[in-house]
Protein backbone atom coordinates (compact mmCIF):
# COMPACT_ATOMS: atom_id res chain seq x y z
CA UNK A 1 0.00 0.00 0.00
CA UNK A 2 0.75 3.33 -0.99
CA UNK A 3 1.73 6.68 1.26
CA UNK A 4 0.42 9.46 -0.18
CA UNK A 5 1.52 12.89 1.06
CA UNK A 6 1.14 15.95 -0.65
CA UNK A 7 1.43 18.87 1.15
CA UNK A 8 3.80 19.03 3.94
CA UNK A 9 2.34 17.45 7.72
CA UNK A 10 -0.43 15.68 5.12
CA UNK A 11 0.22 11.94 5.95
CA UNK A 12 -1.55 9.14 5.86
CA UNK A 13 -1.13 7.65 9.67
CA UNK A 14 -2.72 4.13 8.94
CA UNK A 15 0.54 3.23 7.04
CA UNK A 16 2.61 1.01 9.17
CA UNK A 17 6.35 2.54 9.10
CA UNK A 18 8.20 0.66 6.67
CA UNK A 19 5.86 -0.86 4.30
CA UNK A 20 6.35 0.40 0.95
CA UNK A 21 4.51 -0.38 -2.69
CA UNK A 22 8.00 -1.03 -4.22
CA UNK A 23 6.66 -2.59 -7.09
CA UNK A 24 3.97 -1.62 -9.51
CA UNK A 25 3.34 -4.50 -11.66
CA UNK A 26 0.29 -3.15 -12.90
CA UNK A 27 1.85 -0.28 -13.68
CA UNK A 28 -1.47 1.83 -12.25
CA UNK A 29 0.54 4.01 -9.69
CA UNK A 30 0.83 7.98 -10.78
CA UNK A 31 4.05 8.48 -9.46
CA UNK A 32 7.95 8.34 -10.28
CA UNK A 33 9.50 5.06 -11.66
CA UNK A 34 13.07 4.16 -11.84
CA UNK A 35 14.16 4.68 -15.45
CA UNK A 36 15.78 1.16 -16.00
CA UNK A 37 12.66 -0.82 -14.22
CA UNK A 38 9.77 0.48 -14.84
CA UNK A 39 7.70 -1.33 -12.37
CA UNK A 40 10.09 0.00 -9.50
CA UNK A 41 8.64 2.80 -7.59
CA UNK A 42 11.12 5.16 -6.37
CA UNK A 43 10.61 5.22 -2.69
CA UNK A 44 10.99 8.05 -1.47
CA UNK A 45 9.55 10.19 -4.09
CA UNK A 46 12.09 12.98 -5.38
CA UNK A 47 11.25 16.66 -5.57
CA UNK A 48 10.86 18.38 -9.21
CA UNK A 49 13.70 20.76 -7.32
CA UNK A 50 16.95 19.31 -9.36
CA UNK A 51 19.29 20.37 -6.95
CA UNK A 52 17.27 17.79 -4.63
CA UNK A 53 20.20 15.07 -3.96
CA UNK A 54 17.11 12.34 -5.08
CA UNK A 55 17.11 13.98 -8.62
CA UNK A 56 21.35 14.85 -8.67
CA UNK A 57 23.01 13.32 -12.13
CA UNK A 58 24.49 9.70 -11.84
CA UNK A 59 27.99 11.53 -11.68
CA UNK A 60 26.91 13.57 -9.56
CA UNK A 61 25.21 11.61 -6.73
CA UNK A 62 28.88 9.31 -7.67
CA UNK A 63 31.07 11.79 -6.66
CA UNK A 64 29.16 12.32 -3.46
CA UNK A 65 29.12 8.99 -2.36
CA UNK A 66 33.20 8.80 -3.25
CA UNK A 67 33.59 11.43 -1.31
CA UNK A 68 31.74 9.89 1.61
CA UNK A 69 33.79 6.65 1.19
CA UNK A 70 36.79 7.95 1.09
CA UNK A 71 36.14 9.40 4.45
CA UNK A 72 34.91 6.39 5.52
CA UNK A 73 38.18 4.21 4.51
CA UNK A 74 41.06 6.39 6.16
CA UNK A 75 38.89 7.40 8.62
CA UNK A 76 38.62 3.59 9.99
CA UNK A 77 42.36 3.12 8.97
CA UNK A 78 43.21 5.84 11.32
CA UNK A 79 41.12 4.09 13.82
CA UNK A 80 42.85 0.56 13.06
CA UNK A 81 46.81 1.61 13.58
CA UNK A 82 47.16 -0.45 16.30
CA UNK A 83 45.90 -3.84 15.70
CA UNK A 84 48.71 -5.83 14.10
CA UNK A 85 51.46 -4.18 16.53
CA UNK A 86 49.88 -4.64 19.40
CA UNK A 87 53.12 -6.36 21.27
CA UNK A 88 55.88 -4.22 20.04
CA UNK A 89 53.49 -0.77 20.47
CA UNK A 90 52.88 -2.36 24.28
CA UNK A 91 56.85 -1.88 24.80
CA UNK A 92 57.57 1.23 23.05
CA UNK A 93 54.35 3.16 24.94
CA UNK A 94 55.36 1.37 28.31
CA UNK A 95 51.78 0.38 28.63
CA UNK A 96 50.29 -3.04 28.75
CA UNK A 97 48.43 -5.46 26.57
CA UNK A 98 45.46 -4.92 28.36
CA UNK A 99 45.46 -1.20 28.87
CA UNK A 100 46.05 -1.08 25.09
CA UNK A 101 43.11 -3.21 24.50
CA UNK A 102 40.88 -1.25 27.07
CA UNK A 103 41.99 1.99 25.47
CA UNK A 104 40.66 0.42 22.13
CA UNK A 105 37.19 -0.30 24.38
CA UNK A 106 37.03 3.67 25.59
CA UNK A 107 37.38 4.60 21.64
CA UNK A 108 34.36 2.73 20.53
CA UNK A 109 32.53 4.18 23.64
CA UNK A 110 33.16 7.57 22.62
CA UNK A 111 32.64 6.54 18.68
CA UNK A 112 29.23 6.37 19.69
CA UNK A 113 28.31 8.64 22.31
CA UNK A 114 30.13 11.41 20.10
CA UNK A 115 27.01 11.05 17.65
CA UNK A 116 25.01 12.56 20.11
CA UNK A 117 26.96 16.06 19.28
CA UNK A 118 28.09 15.49 15.77
CA UNK A 119 25.19 13.75 14.28
CA UNK A 120 22.66 16.88 15.55
CA UNK A 121 25.52 19.23 14.58
CA UNK A 122 25.61 17.89 11.04
CA UNK A 123 21.90 17.62 10.38
CA UNK A 124 22.01 21.69 11.83
CA UNK A 125 25.43 23.19 10.05
CA UNK A 126 25.75 20.84 7.24
CA UNK A 127 27.23 17.01 6.75
CA UNK A 128 30.73 18.63 4.41
CA UNK A 129 31.41 20.74 7.38
CA UNK A 130 31.24 17.77 9.66
CA UNK A 131 33.20 15.52 7.38
CA UNK A 132 36.02 18.34 7.50
CA UNK A 133 36.05 19.37 11.18
CA UNK A 134 36.21 15.46 11.96
CA UNK A 135 38.96 14.82 9.37
CA UNK A 136 41.20 17.67 10.36
CA UNK A 137 40.87 16.83 14.10
CA UNK A 138 41.66 12.91 13.68
CA UNK A 139 44.53 14.30 11.91
CA UNK A 140 45.92 16.35 14.79
CA UNK A 141 45.12 13.69 17.04
CA UNK A 142 46.69 10.78 15.46
CA UNK A 143 50.07 12.60 15.42
CA UNK A 144 50.13 12.73 19.08
CA UNK A 145 49.74 8.90 18.61
CA UNK A 146 53.14 7.89 19.14
CA UNK A 147 53.64 10.40 22.15
CA UNK A 148 51.00 9.12 24.34
CA UNK A 149 53.26 7.19 26.92
CA UNK A 150 51.83 5.87 29.96
CA UNK A 151 48.08 4.68 30.16
CA UNK A 152 46.93 8.18 31.31
CA UNK A 153 47.78 10.00 27.86
CA UNK A 154 46.81 6.48 25.75
CA UNK A 155 43.42 6.42 26.53
CA UNK A 156 43.24 10.19 26.66
CA UNK A 157 44.52 9.75 22.83
CA UNK A 158 41.61 7.24 22.62
CA UNK A 159 38.89 9.08 24.15
CA UNK A 160 39.93 12.12 21.88
CA UNK A 161 40.27 9.78 18.83
CA UNK A 162 37.04 8.17 19.38
CA UNK A 163 35.08 11.42 19.82
CA UNK A 164 36.74 13.83 16.79
CA UNK A 165 36.25 10.14 14.46
CA UNK A 166 32.61 9.50 15.67
CA UNK A 167 30.86 10.71 12.69
CA UNK A 168 32.06 7.71 10.59
CA UNK A 169 29.31 5.37 12.20
CA UNK A 170 26.46 7.12 11.04
CA UNK A 171 27.45 10.37 8.74
CA UNK A 172 28.04 8.11 5.35
CA UNK A 173 25.06 6.23 5.95
CA UNK A 174 22.42 9.27 6.52
CA UNK A 175 24.20 10.94 3.08
CA UNK A 176 23.36 7.54 1.28
CA UNK A 177 20.15 7.87 2.19
CA UNK A 178 19.89 11.20 1.02
CA UNK A 179 20.89 10.17 -2.56
CA UNK A 180 19.47 6.86 -3.38
CA UNK A 181 16.13 5.14 -3.16
CA UNK A 182 14.63 2.47 -1.16
CA UNK A 183 15.24 -0.46 -4.14
CA UNK A 184 18.96 0.93 -4.29
CA UNK A 185 19.82 1.42 -1.10
CA UNK A 186 21.35 -1.23 0.56
CA UNK A 187 23.64 -1.76 -2.71
CA UNK A 188 25.87 1.44 -1.74
CA UNK A 189 24.98 0.47 2.09
CA UNK A 190 27.29 -2.73 0.85
CA UNK A 191 29.87 -0.49 -0.73
CA UNK A 192 29.84 1.39 2.89
CA UNK A 193 30.32 -1.33 4.54
CA UNK A 194 33.35 -2.55 2.73
CA UNK A 195 34.85 0.79 3.47
CA UNK A 196 34.25 0.35 7.05
CA UNK A 197 34.78 -3.20 7.58
CA UNK A 198 37.65 -2.92 4.87
CA UNK A 199 39.37 0.14 6.01
CA UNK A 200 39.72 -1.67 9.80
CA UNK A 201 41.23 -4.60 8.33
CA UNK A 202 43.43 -3.23 5.86
CA UNK A 203 44.94 -0.84 7.71
CA UNK A 204 46.92 -3.48 9.89
CA UNK A 205 48.21 -4.94 6.83
CA UNK A 206 50.38 -1.69 5.99
CA UNK A 207 50.90 -1.27 9.64
CA UNK A 208 52.61 -4.64 10.17
CA UNK A 209 55.10 -3.55 7.56
CA UNK A 210 55.75 0.17 8.29
CA UNK A 211 56.34 -1.04 11.82
CA UNK A 212 58.62 -3.51 10.97
CA UNK A 213 60.15 -1.02 8.21
CA UNK A 214 60.25 2.30 9.86
CA UNK A 215 59.00 1.69 12.99
CA UNK A 216 56.09 2.08 15.28
CA UNK A 217 56.10 5.86 14.68
CA UNK A 218 54.97 6.29 11.26
CA UNK A 219 52.17 3.97 11.76
CA UNK A 220 50.48 7.01 13.20
CA UNK A 221 51.74 9.46 10.92
CA UNK A 222 51.01 7.61 7.60
CA UNK A 223 47.57 7.86 8.74
CA UNK A 224 47.50 11.31 9.39
CA UNK A 225 49.17 12.31 6.10
CA UNK A 226 45.91 9.86 4.50
CA UNK A 227 43.90 12.26 6.35
CA UNK A 228 45.14 15.18 5.27
CA UNK A 229 44.96 14.29 1.29
CA UNK A 230 41.61 13.28 2.07
CA UNK A 231 40.98 16.79 3.63
CA UNK A 232 42.04 18.58 0.46
CA UNK A 233 39.81 16.19 -1.92
CA UNK A 234 36.76 16.44 0.04
CA UNK A 235 37.33 20.28 0.48
CA UNK A 236 37.22 20.82 -3.23
CA UNK A 237 34.36 17.85 -4.66
CA UNK A 238 32.04 17.08 -1.50
CA UNK A 239 28.71 18.94 -1.93
CA UNK A 240 26.36 19.24 0.75
CA UNK A 241 23.55 16.70 0.93
CA UNK A 242 21.17 18.08 3.81
CA UNK A 243 18.04 19.26 1.92
CA UNK A 244 14.60 19.95 3.47
CA UNK A 245 12.28 17.88 2.31
CA UNK A 246 8.43 18.67 1.66
CA UNK A 247 7.29 15.46 1.48
CA UNK A 248 7.65 11.95 2.51
CA UNK A 249 6.57 8.24 1.28
CA UNK A 250 5.39 7.79 -2.43
CA UNK A 251 3.45 11.14 -3.59
CA UNK A 252 1.09 10.84 -6.74
CA UNK A 253 2.14 13.52 -9.34
CA UNK A 254 1.58 14.53 -12.52
CA UNK A 255 4.13 14.40 -15.35
CA UNK A 256 4.83 18.18 -14.48
CA UNK A 257 5.59 16.87 -11.21
CA UNK A 258 2.81 18.73 -9.60
CA UNK A 259 1.21 16.45 -6.58
CA UNK A 260 -2.25 15.36 -8.00
CA UNK A 261 -5.25 15.40 -5.70
CA UNK A 262 -8.35 15.86 -8.10
CA UNK A 263 -10.03 13.29 -9.74
CA UNK A 264 -6.81 12.81 -12.43
CA UNK A 265 -4.96 11.13 -9.40
CA UNK A 266 -7.91 8.82 -8.39
CA UNK A 267 -8.56 7.88 -11.98
CA UNK A 268 -4.35 7.03 -12.65
CA UNK A 269 -4.93 4.33 -9.53
CA UNK A 270 -7.02 2.33 -12.34
CA UNK A 271 -5.74 -0.10 -14.47
CA UNK A 272 -5.11 1.61 -17.74
CA UNK A 273 -6.26 0.08 -21.55
CA UNK A 274 -2.54 0.82 -22.42
CA UNK A 275 -0.27 0.13 -19.93
CA UNK A 276 2.78 1.35 -22.07
CA UNK A 277 0.68 5.08 -21.30
CA UNK A 278 1.22 4.33 -17.84
CA UNK A 279 4.58 4.13 -17.68
CA UNK A 280 5.11 7.45 -19.92
CA UNK A 281 3.01 9.51 -16.94
CA UNK A 282 5.69 8.32 -14.48
CA UNK A 283 8.70 9.87 -15.63
CA UNK A 284 12.11 8.98 -13.63
CA UNK A 285 14.60 11.53 -12.19
CA UNK A 286 16.86 11.32 -15.17
CA UNK A 287 13.75 13.11 -17.65
CA UNK A 288 13.27 15.83 -14.80
CA UNK A 289 15.40 19.08 -15.51
CA UNK A 290 18.83 18.51 -13.83
CA UNK A 291 21.08 21.59 -14.16
CA UNK A 292 21.48 22.96 -10.71
CA UNK A 293 20.96 26.39 -9.86
CA UNK A 294 24.40 26.83 -7.98
CA UNK A 295 27.68 28.36 -8.93
CA UNK A 296 30.62 26.23 -8.03
CA UNK A 297 31.22 27.79 -5.00
CA UNK A 298 27.73 27.83 -3.72
CA UNK A 299 27.97 24.16 -3.85
CA UNK A 300 30.95 24.25 -1.83
CA UNK A 301 29.79 26.61 0.86
CA UNK A 302 31.16 25.35 3.79
CA UNK A 303 28.15 25.87 5.91
CA UNK A 304 24.64 24.74 4.80
CA UNK A 305 21.91 27.20 4.78
CA UNK A 306 20.43 28.70 7.98
CA UNK A 307 17.46 26.20 10.14
CA UNK A 308 15.84 26.98 13.26
CA UNK A 309 18.24 25.60 16.05
CA UNK A 310 17.07 21.44 17.16
CA UNK A 311 20.59 20.27 18.36
CA UNK A 312 19.41 19.83 21.65
CA UNK A 313 16.20 18.38 20.76
CA UNK A 314 17.58 16.10 18.07
CA UNK A 315 20.25 14.70 20.79
CA UNK A 316 17.68 14.36 23.00
CA UNK A 317 15.25 12.53 20.54
CA UNK A 318 18.32 9.78 19.55
CA UNK A 319 17.68 9.14 23.16
CA UNK A 320 14.01 8.34 23.66
CA UNK A 321 14.26 6.29 20.43
CA UNK A 322 16.11 3.75 22.59
CA UNK A 323 12.74 2.67 23.73
CA UNK A 324 11.59 2.14 20.25
CA UNK A 325 11.76 -1.77 19.21
CA UNK A 326 13.28 -1.92 15.81
CA UNK A 327 15.58 0.98 16.31
CA UNK A 328 16.79 -1.17 19.72
CA UNK A 329 17.07 -4.20 17.85
CA UNK A 330 19.36 -2.79 14.71
CA UNK A 331 21.36 -1.35 17.40
CA UNK A 332 21.66 -4.62 19.29
CA UNK A 333 22.19 -6.60 16.25
CA UNK A 334 24.80 -4.37 14.91
CA UNK A 335 26.63 -4.41 17.78
CA UNK A 336 26.71 -8.23 18.48
CA UNK A 337 28.53 -8.64 14.65
CA UNK A 338 30.70 -5.60 15.92
CA UNK A 339 31.83 -7.52 18.87
CA UNK A 340 33.37 -10.52 16.67
CA UNK A 341 35.05 -8.16 15.03
CA UNK A 342 36.50 -6.54 18.61
CA UNK A 343 37.42 -10.19 19.85
CA UNK A 344 39.47 -11.34 16.72
CA UNK A 345 41.36 -7.95 16.76
CA UNK A 346 42.02 -8.15 20.25
CA UNK A 347 43.33 -11.47 19.52
CA UNK A 348 44.43 -11.93 16.30
CA UNK A 349 48.43 -9.93 17.21
CA UNK A 350 48.43 -12.14 20.56
CA UNK A 351 47.71 -15.61 18.97
CA UNK A 352 49.73 -15.31 15.86
CA UNK A 353 52.31 -13.64 17.09
CA UNK A 354 53.28 -16.23 19.92
CA UNK A 355 54.06 -19.30 19.72
CA UNK A 356 53.79 -21.69 17.93
CA UNK A 357 53.14 -19.31 14.90
CA UNK A 358 56.05 -17.13 16.17
CA UNK A 359 54.29 -14.37 13.75
CA UNK A 360 56.06 -10.84 12.80
CA UNK A 361 53.82 -7.75 13.23
CA UNK A 362 54.12 -7.44 9.41
CA UNK A 363 52.88 -10.99 9.21
CA UNK A 364 50.18 -10.43 11.58
CA UNK A 365 49.32 -7.74 9.59
CA UNK A 366 49.43 -9.60 6.07
CA UNK A 367 46.60 -12.50 7.82
CA UNK A 368 44.30 -9.51 7.42
CA UNK A 369 44.14 -10.05 3.70
CA UNK A 370 41.40 -13.32 4.26
CA UNK A 371 39.69 -10.42 6.24
CA UNK A 372 39.52 -8.38 3.08
CA UNK A 373 38.06 -11.08 1.36
CA UNK A 374 35.38 -11.87 3.55
CA UNK A 375 34.74 -8.55 3.67
CA UNK A 376 34.60 -7.92 -0.36
CA UNK A 377 32.31 -10.90 -0.27
CA UNK A 378 29.61 -9.75 2.00
CA UNK A 379 29.39 -6.37 0.54
CA UNK A 380 28.39 -7.50 -2.47
CA UNK A 381 26.12 -10.64 -0.97
CA UNK A 382 24.45 -7.73 1.59
CA UNK A 383 24.39 -5.23 -1.27
CA UNK A 384 23.84 -6.22 -4.79
CA UNK A 385 21.88 -9.30 -3.79
CA UNK A 386 19.76 -8.13 -1.29
CA UNK A 387 18.84 -5.16 -3.27
CA UNK A 388 17.88 -8.24 -5.66
CA UNK A 389 16.47 -9.93 -3.43
CA UNK A 390 13.64 -8.07 -1.92
CA UNK A 391 12.42 -7.01 -5.16
CA UNK A 392 11.95 -10.34 -6.09
CA UNK A 393 10.02 -11.03 -2.75
CA UNK A 394 7.64 -7.64 -3.30
CA UNK A 395 6.93 -9.04 -6.87
CA UNK A 396 5.99 -12.43 -4.81
CA UNK A 397 3.88 -10.31 -2.64
CA UNK A 398 2.02 -8.12 -4.66
CA UNK A 399 4.55 -5.56 -5.06
CA UNK A 400 4.38 -4.67 -0.99
CA UNK A 401 7.55 -4.80 0.18
CA UNK A 402 8.59 -5.50 3.80
CA UNK A 403 11.69 -4.46 5.80
CA UNK A 404 12.03 -7.33 7.61
CA UNK A 405 12.10 -9.22 4.04
CA UNK A 406 15.88 -8.21 3.81
CA UNK A 407 16.10 -10.03 7.73
CA UNK A 408 15.91 -13.33 5.56
CA UNK A 409 19.36 -13.12 4.71
CA UNK A 410 20.83 -13.26 8.39
CA UNK A 411 20.74 -17.15 8.48
CA UNK A 412 23.81 -16.87 6.64
CA UNK A 413 25.87 -15.34 9.17
CA UNK A 414 24.15 -16.97 12.13
CA UNK A 415 25.50 -20.42 10.86
CA UNK A 416 29.11 -18.37 10.28
CA UNK A 417 29.86 -17.29 13.42
CA UNK A 418 29.78 -20.15 15.97
CA UNK A 419 31.47 -21.80 13.39
CA UNK A 420 34.01 -19.28 12.44
CA UNK A 421 34.74 -18.49 16.24
CA UNK A 422 34.98 -21.83 17.00
CA UNK A 423 38.12 -22.89 14.31
CA UNK A 424 40.07 -19.68 15.83
CA UNK A 425 39.94 -20.41 19.32
CA UNK A 426 39.84 -24.16 19.51
CA UNK A 427 42.28 -24.27 16.65
CA UNK A 428 44.67 -21.94 18.52
CA UNK A 429 44.00 -24.17 21.43
CA UNK A 430 45.30 -27.32 19.97
CA UNK A 431 47.65 -25.51 17.82
CA UNK A 432 46.36 -26.19 14.04
CA UNK A 433 47.94 -25.19 10.83
CA UNK A 434 48.14 -21.56 10.64
CA UNK A 435 45.67 -21.84 7.29
CA UNK A 436 42.39 -22.75 9.62
CA UNK A 437 43.14 -19.92 11.41
CA UNK A 438 43.46 -17.41 8.45
CA UNK A 439 40.32 -18.72 7.50
CA UNK A 440 38.92 -17.93 10.12
CA UNK A 441 39.77 -14.48 10.10
CA UNK A 442 38.17 -14.46 6.79
CA UNK A 443 34.71 -15.95 7.68
CA UNK A 444 34.21 -13.97 10.95
CA UNK A 445 35.03 -10.52 8.74
CA UNK A 446 31.94 -12.02 6.38
CA UNK A 447 29.92 -12.53 9.12
CA UNK A 448 30.75 -9.09 10.51
CA UNK A 449 29.97 -6.88 7.16
CA UNK A 450 26.80 -8.76 6.86
CA UNK A 451 25.64 -7.23 10.26
CA UNK A 452 27.27 -3.79 9.33
CA UNK A 453 24.59 -4.00 6.29
CA UNK A 454 21.64 -5.49 7.03
CA UNK A 455 21.24 -3.86 10.40
CA UNK A 456 21.42 -0.41 9.00
CA UNK A 457 19.57 -0.91 5.92
CA UNK A 458 16.72 -2.37 8.14
CA UNK A 459 16.64 0.65 10.02
CA UNK A 460 16.64 3.04 7.22
CA UNK A 461 13.97 0.96 5.31
CA UNK A 462 11.56 1.32 8.14
CA UNK A 463 12.23 4.70 9.82
CA UNK A 464 13.77 6.57 6.46
CA UNK A 465 12.76 10.36 7.55
CA UNK A 466 13.56 10.22 10.95
CA UNK A 467 16.85 7.95 10.01
CA UNK A 468 19.66 10.73 10.80
CA UNK A 469 18.68 10.49 14.97
CA UNK A 470 17.93 6.65 14.66
CA UNK A 471 21.05 6.18 13.63
CA UNK A 472 22.62 7.62 16.01
CA UNK A 473 20.62 5.65 19.03
CA UNK A 474 21.88 2.54 16.72
CA UNK A 475 25.43 3.00 17.20
CA UNK A 476 25.30 4.06 20.88
CA UNK A 477 23.78 0.84 22.11
CA UNK A 478 26.45 -0.93 19.22
CA UNK A 479 29.36 1.17 20.62
CA UNK A 480 28.17 0.10 24.26
CA UNK A 481 28.37 -3.06 23.71
CA UNK A 482 31.76 -2.84 21.91
CA UNK A 483 33.12 -1.01 25.14
CA UNK A 484 32.62 -3.75 27.26
CA UNK A 485 33.80 -6.35 25.05
CA UNK A 486 37.07 -4.55 24.48
CA UNK A 487 38.02 -3.67 28.06
CA UNK A 488 36.94 -7.79 29.31
CA UNK A 489 38.34 -9.73 26.39
CA UNK A 490 41.93 -10.14 27.96
CA UNK A 491 41.43 -11.13 31.05
CA UNK A 492 38.39 -13.34 29.93
CA UNK A 493 40.97 -15.00 27.27
CA UNK A 494 43.61 -15.13 30.48
CA UNK A 495 40.99 -17.00 32.87
CA UNK A 496 39.22 -19.06 30.48
CA UNK A 497 41.84 -19.90 27.86
CA UNK A 498 41.63 -20.07 24.22
CA UNK A 499 39.05 -23.12 24.13
CA UNK A 500 36.87 -22.50 26.64
CA UNK A 501 36.44 -18.75 25.94
CA UNK A 502 35.79 -19.19 22.19
CA UNK A 503 33.41 -21.70 23.05
CA UNK A 504 30.98 -19.64 25.48
CA UNK A 505 31.30 -16.78 23.12
CA UNK A 506 30.52 -19.16 19.88
CA UNK A 507 27.49 -20.63 21.63
CA UNK A 508 26.30 -17.67 23.21
CA UNK A 509 26.36 -16.01 19.70
CA UNK A 510 24.60 -18.49 17.74
CA UNK A 511 21.68 -17.46 20.62
CA UNK A 512 22.02 -13.99 19.97
CA UNK A 513 22.10 -14.41 16.20
CA UNK A 514 18.71 -15.95 16.11
CA UNK A 515 16.88 -12.92 17.34
CA UNK A 516 16.59 -11.92 14.03
CA UNK A 517 14.04 -14.83 13.91
CA UNK A 518 11.67 -12.87 16.20
CA UNK A 519 12.22 -9.58 14.58
CA UNK A 520 10.85 -12.07 10.94
CA UNK A 521 7.79 -13.53 12.95
CA UNK A 522 7.03 -9.96 14.94
CA UNK A 523 8.77 -6.70 13.49
CA UNK A 524 5.93 -5.43 12.17
CA UNK A 525 3.71 -5.88 14.81
CA UNK A 526 6.69 -3.68 16.53
CA UNK A 527 6.29 -1.08 13.80
CA UNK A 528 2.53 -0.99 13.86
CA UNK A 529 2.78 -0.36 18.06
CA UNK A 530 5.26 3.08 17.42
CA UNK A 531 3.16 3.82 13.57
CA UNK A 532 1.54 7.11 15.81
CA UNK A 533 4.56 8.54 17.31
CA UNK A 534 6.46 7.85 14.16
CA UNK A 535 3.94 10.07 12.04
CA UNK A 536 3.78 12.78 15.19
CA UNK A 537 7.56 12.97 14.58
CA UNK A 538 8.00 13.12 11.01
CA UNK A 539 4.75 15.61 10.80
CA UNK A 540 6.74 18.04 13.44
CA UNK A 541 10.12 17.52 11.84
CA UNK A 542 8.14 18.40 8.39
CA UNK A 543 6.83 21.85 9.42
CA UNK A 544 9.86 22.70 11.20
CA UNK A 545 11.78 21.57 7.90
CA UNK A 546 13.76 18.89 9.54
CA UNK A 547 12.78 15.81 7.14
CA UNK A 548 16.09 15.63 4.72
Amino acid sequence: MALTASNHGDIDESQVPGTVHLVDLEHTMVTRHAKDQKDIVLVPTPSADPDDPLNWTPRRKYLALTCALLYTWFNGMALSVVYSVLVPLSTALSVTEADLNAGTGYMFLLLGWGLLFWQPFALQYGKRLTYLLSLLALMAVTVWGPYARGNGQWIANRVLTGFFAAPIEALPETSIADLFFAHERATYMGWYAFTLAGSNFFAPIICGFINDGVGYGWVFYFQAIFCAATWVFLFFFMEETNYDRRTVGIVAESNDGVVESGPDAEKGKEAPADRSDAVERTPSPEGRPTVSSKTFWQKMSIIDKPRPFMMHYRAWQSLKLLSWPVVFYSGFSYGTYLIYFNILNATSSIILGGPPYNFRPSLVGLSYVSCMIGVAAASAFTGVFSDRFIIRIARKNNGISEPEHRLWLFAVSTLVIPSSLILWGVGAAHEVHWFGLIFAMGTTAFANTMGVTLSVSYLIDTYRDISGDALTTCILIRNTMSFAIGYGITPWLNNLGYQNCFISVAFVGLAICCVFLVMIKWGKTFREMKRLDYWQEVKKRIDLGLVH
